[in-house]
């Protein structure tokens, strides 16, 4: 990425505290927020609260409530029942005057194709009721940041996935928010442009600016300050990604073979096996005790003949933790 910085003027049980968060002032809070669609309950009683400057991730599979609950923070989705303050205004109340404060960067960010890179800047200030001054200085900057500067007349329409959602942050950016609000903005994007866009997140988090993301790529979910994990439109857990690792039972083993399915299928439900999960070339398994199950692990696939290249004791990622915290052991 173009060298260049953006910058804008505790284990936990859902029995015993779900929204642990450091001691910092509060810049978003929501509190029993429930939405339904028809018989769908898409959201149901979800409390959190995120302090300035962090990168708060809402972590689950499609159809967690993710979505909805990011549109429902900026605004543009009414919840049913609950309260949302955002830096200090009550979205409930004044949607209005809270897009003020905040930028909504939805899935598919809206960019006009046939507009270029600086047209669309330019009527995303005009949205806002930027300055022309304000708008050209923090333009300038936020393109050189984001490696965007030489692509000012280029059409929005010929532009990489990537650079695309580089694009789209910026206009999101351009009137100067507290509050980043970001629906899976990476969905699609290369590797490369994401290290990019999580670069350009980190600057912004140190300029203080309060990061709200959502996020199917667990990788992704090592990055933030702290997660949310979703599931069936309810936070189950809430903390900072290593004391979520400490909370997850037993002891993760990367298990590898040229038959991984095989091997799957050969140790699910066998004593002492906390969770299987098929991982690329290799299985994941949980055990209560290393020192006594790795022996019979051994055995168990000798007998089943199935050949592996080596066991080895693994910190877990958020994968493992999400999977093992939830109950749920299905793989792809």
């Amino acid at each position: 990425m173009t060298s260049g910085e953006i910058t804008v003027g505790n284990p936990v049980r859902t029995d015993v505290d779900k929204t642990s968060a450091p001691s910092a002032p509060v810049t978003v809070r929501a509190h029993g927020l429930s939405k339904s669609f028809g018989a769908l309950k898409a959201v149901n009683n979800v409390d959190f609260t995120v302090t300035a400057g962090e990168i708060f991730g809402l972590v689950g599979p499609d159809g967690a409530g993710k979505t909805t609950i990011m549109r429902m923070l900026a605004g543009v989705l009414s919840a049913d029942t609950g309260d949302i303050e955002v830096d200090g205004v009550d979205v409930t109340a004044d949607p209005e005057q809270a897009k003020l404060h905040l930028s909504y960067m939805p899935q598919r960010f809206g960019l006009y194709e046939d507009l270029t890179v600086a047209e669309n800047i330019f009527f995303y200030g005009e949205l806002f009721s930027v300055s022309r001054t304000d708008r050209l200085v923090r333009s300038q900057a936020l393109l050189k940041a984001a490696g965007l500067a030489d692509f000012q007349k280029r059409l929005a329409g010929q532009l990489s996935g990537g650079m695309k959602q580089k694009l789209g942050l910026i206009c999101a950016l351009i009137h100067t928010p507290r509050v980043l609000l970001l629906d899976e903005p990476t969905t699609g994007v290369d590797p490369v442009s994401r290290r990019e866009f999580w670069g350009i997140l980190y600057n912004l988090r140190e300029s203080g600016v309060t990061i709200i993301l959502s996020t199917a790529y667990m990788d992704e979910a090592e990055r933030c300050s702290r997660l949310a994990l979703l599931h069936a439109g309810e936070i189950r857990y809430c903390d900072t990604p290593a004391r979520l690792k400490a909370t997850m039972p037993g002891v993760l083993l990367a298990i590898i073979s040229s038959n991984p399915r095989a091997l799957r299928e050969a140790l699910t439900g066998q004593t002492g096996i906390l969770g299987v999960l098929l991982m690329g070339d290799r299985v994941h398994v949980r055990v209560d005790d290393p020192a006594q199950r790795i022996p019979e692990i051994r055995a168990s696939l000798a007998n089943h003949h199935v050949e592996i290249t080596s066991i080895e004791q693994v910190v877990p990622g958020i994968e493992d933790v999400f999977v093992a915290l939830l109950g749920s052991e299905e793989t792809a």
